[in-house]
């Protein structure tokens, strides 16, 4: 790609943004894509609800936002009371990406947008324009076994291949952060593209040299009740803590506060810019072990202590395969402690992947507006 967007002088295109409301991840992940759009010359308009919402309108104020209804998955307080949750769930789910659809239908009758980025949001594709699905779990893990993930890929294969293109928040080489989940043996039927690693968090303007002892990130997200069950074990545990510690609960649309001390700070969220110089500051990063999570910590080469969510499958395996490339260290929720986790952490040894360059999303961006203005 020699020319730059703004060399190229493409003409406006109006793209709707909509990420998953399954945890702050799939929002969290759009952000840089929001970014190479804006630097495109896009017209960039975002949709969502909730803590979503929240979470994306701080970041860019100045755009768009249109309400669209979320999932609404709701977790369970066992691993095995999650598996039965979910499938309980499962004709809301289905109502939901076929609701979703419609909504699609109407906003295109009013807006008339040339292009859609949904983020694991089954039902928002729409015909003769690009549609772009965002996955890095092209295979969907299951606690009953390989049977079932068969029956899990051709269902997810049906609803993927609805779309103009697949892009996937990974590398095609062995630096692959999501392993199997992104790089399954059979592959959906329409195009797919590697767009590599996103993240929202830059250095920026902070020392990468700020790092302090004893200094903890804890970073809660997901959906409840295991986020509060997790908050309700390290409140209980950080008071007897030594060093000093932030703690960012993932609740950006909550008003109620945790009050600080001068050793234990709470924060209900943190925009892009200050979790940087937060995570930059810490010794270790507790956090679950969410996609767009890891992604932030490899930007930054961080020292972490992953903490799956229990029955969580796909953070199970994200946990236990970056534990054995020895990139994060990881503990079973059932398990932790800050002690015995800080006390595996100092003996582990961390070996960060060079972090890739933005030219893959660059060109994925570029290629979507080209596309759109030769129609």
């Amino acid at each position: 790609m020699n020319q730059s967007f703004e060399e190229k002088n493409l003409r406006k295109s109006r793209i709707l943004v909509a990420p998953l409301d399954w945890g702050l991840g799939h929002a969290t992940r759009c952000i840089p894509i929001i970014h190479h759009l804006l630097k495109a010359g896009a017209d960039v308009w975002l949709a969502g609800e909730g803590n979503q919402e929240k979470l994306l309108v701080d970041e860019f104020p100045d755009l768009p936002f249109l309400s669209l209804e979320g999932y609404r998955i709701r977790y369970a307080p066992s691993a095995f009371g999650l598996l039965k949750n979910i499938l309980f769930q499962a004709p809301k789910i289905l109502k939901a990406i076929k609701n979703e659809n419609k909504w699609l239908v109407k906003m295109m009758n009013e807006y008339r947008f040339n292009a859609v980025i949904s983020d694991n949001r089954y039902g928002l594709y729409y015909r003769n324009i690009p549609c772009i699905f965002i996955t890095h779990q092209l295979k969907i893990k299951s606690p009953l076994g390989k049977w079932t993930e068969r029956i899990l890929q051709k269902k997810n294969y049906k609803y993927i291949n609805q779309f103009t293109e697949c892009w996937i928040p990974d590398v095609e080489e062995k630096n692959s952060l999501a392993g199997e989940l992104s790089h399954p043996e059979k592959k959906p039927s329409i195009p797919i593209r590697y767009i590599g690693w996103l993240s929202r968090l830059n250095i920026g303007t902070a020392n990468i040299n700020d790092e302090t002892k004893n200094h903890l990130l804890i970073i809660l997200s997901g959906p409840e009740p295991q986020r509060s069950l997790l908050e309700n074990k390290i409140i209980k545990e950080i008071a007897n803590y030594e060093g000093t510690a932030t703690i960012v609960r993932g609740l950006p649309a909550t008003q109620s506060l945790i009050p600080s001390t001068s050793m234990i700070r709470f924060y209900n969220h943190l925009p892009s810019e200050e979790l940087s110089k937060e995570m930059l500051q810490a010794e270790y990063v507790m956090c679950r072990s969410g996609y767009s999570t890891i992604m932030d910590i490899i930007k930054l080469k961080k020292k972490s202590i992953l903490i799956p969510t229990p029955g969580q499958t796909e953070q199970e395996y994200l946990g236990d395969y970056l534990l054995q490339k020895q990139i994060t260290s990881y503990i079973d929720q059932k398990d932790f402690s800050i002690t015995n986790s800080l006390q595996q952490a100092s003996q582990f040894s961390y070996k960060f992947p060079e972090y890739n360059d933005e030219l893959l999303l660059d060109k994925a961006v570029f290629d979507l507006i080209a596309s759109i203005n030769k129609d």
